[in-house]
């Protein structure tokens, strides 16, 4: 075959893979904390690694001035985004802000009420109405009906008392209650999740509410004896709601952040918030009702941790590493001196003698198009390797090297 011919397949190739790539990323995501009953430094980068591992979003992070600090001052561009990820219980937002959110969610701006932001902002009617069901901050029967299940139906509780109750941590069942709704669609019927906190007694004004899931909540340590919802989705305005009451981040492990099904119905719940539908299929390692399953290496990779996994690539396995660098690479778009430091750790990459021939092929592809003078020698010195020949001729004529 001649060169022109091999060049011309591996540009194809190249722009296939980059416009495959600007059509999964569908989504701009934001995830709103800062300030929060849980730890949300824990929190917020695994969330955010979940939702970027999936191809469809770009996750941005707002994080809000320290507690007690001038509210006045954030104010979240909402409207930039497909999906707000609400993982926030601290200090009321300004009016200013709270007005721009109730805005983006009526008129069609997706959300995603996160775990402990089931407890923000009491008295804000609004808000309330948003998240379905709520707890805490002195709220009660004036806020609205506990909701739970009985006899496998929903029970509407107008019973006086307080809102939100939790005991301690445990690994529970979860049971589907609508196996139709497309953030559930195939989902196990019942499967058991990861050592979390189980929230009960939640109330609130529950319009346009669907509970897509429950899971029981014994009587020890004063408990309910009944299926208290950890799952819903909720129609405010022209916007969609999903609001899932799982995920407690517990220190390091943090086996409900890291359960497969808390992580799969996450990122099905935020597409379908983003969208109105899934796209999604179920993982193989979902959980069943035999037992819980974990995902032991969910954390943010910084850029040197991607690098290295990448070093070991091979061909069929995790592409964790190689989504990760493009990631940073679409991040430092326009910035010169983060795109070169980017460049000098690739060409790293190509000048290890113990990386993978698929490493260099990857590395060989992205420098081919964002490379500067500073990576051609290392490419250069890869013409006398036969697995490599055709990847960095390819390379070098994009780079305008004869």
């Amino acid at each position: 075959m001649k060169k022109t011919k091999i060049f011309a397949i591996m540009a194809c190739m190249v722009m296939l893979i980059s416009i495959a790539c600007q059509k999964s990323m569908q989504y701009r995501a934001l995830i709103v904390t800062g300030q929060n009953t849980t730890n949300w430094k824990v929190s917020t980068p695994v969330l955010k690694q979940i939702l970027e591992q999936t191809g469809l979003f770009r996750v941005d992070i707002a994080i809000s001035p320290e507690k007690g600090g001038d509210m006045k001052s954030f104010k979240p561009s909402f409207s930039k985004y497909n999906v707000v990820v609400l993982n926030y219980s601290g200090d009321s937002w300004s009016e200013d802000t709270k007005k721009a959110f109730v805005n983006y969610v009526s008129d069609g701006g997706g959300v995603v009420v996160y775990h402990s932001a089931s407890s923000a902002f009491p008295g804000w009617k609004e808000y309330e109405e948003i998240c379905g069901l709520t707890g805490w901050g002195g709220r009660s029967e004036i806020n609205g009906p506990y909701i739970y299940f009985k006899d496998g139906r929903m029970v509407i509780d107008s019973t006086p008392g307080q809102a939100g109750w939790y005991g301690k941590t445990r690994e529970f069942e979860v049971r589907t209650r609508n196996m139709e709704h497309p953030v559930m669609k195939g989902l196990p019927v019942r499967w058991m999740h990861g050592s979390d906190l189980l929230y009960a007694r939640m109330r609130g004004p529950a319009k346009n509410l669907e509970v897509l899931a429950t899971a029981f909540c014994d009587t020890s340590g004063n408990g309910t004896g009944r299926h208290e919802p950890v799952m819903m989705t909720i129609n405010y305005g022209k916007g969609r709601v999903f609001h899932t009451t799982l995920g407690y981040p517990e220190g390091e492990e943090s086996p409900a952040l890291k359960c497969a099904g808390f992580i799969t119905t996450f990122q099905r719940g935020t597409e379908w918030a983003a969208s109105g539908n899934v796209t999604q299929s179920i993982p193989p390692d979902f959980p069943s009702a035999a037992g819980v399953s974990i995902r032991k290496d969910y954390k943010y990779l910084s850029l040197e941790e991607n690098i290295a996994g990448l070093v070991n690539y091979d061909i069929g396995k995790s592409t964790k590493y190689y989504t990760g660098l493009q990631e940073y690479i679409r991040r430092a778009a326009g910035d010169k001196e983060k795109l070169l430091e980017i460049e000098k750790l690739m060409t790293g990459v190509l000048n290890n003698s113990s990386a993978t021939v698929e490493a260099k092929k990857l590395v060989l592809r992205e420098l081919s198009w964002m490379g500067t003078d500073y990576c051609i020698p290392a490419i250069r010195n890869l013409q006398s390797v036969p697995e490599l020949k055709d990847e960095v001729s390819f390379a070098l004529e994009r780079l305008g090297i004869k």
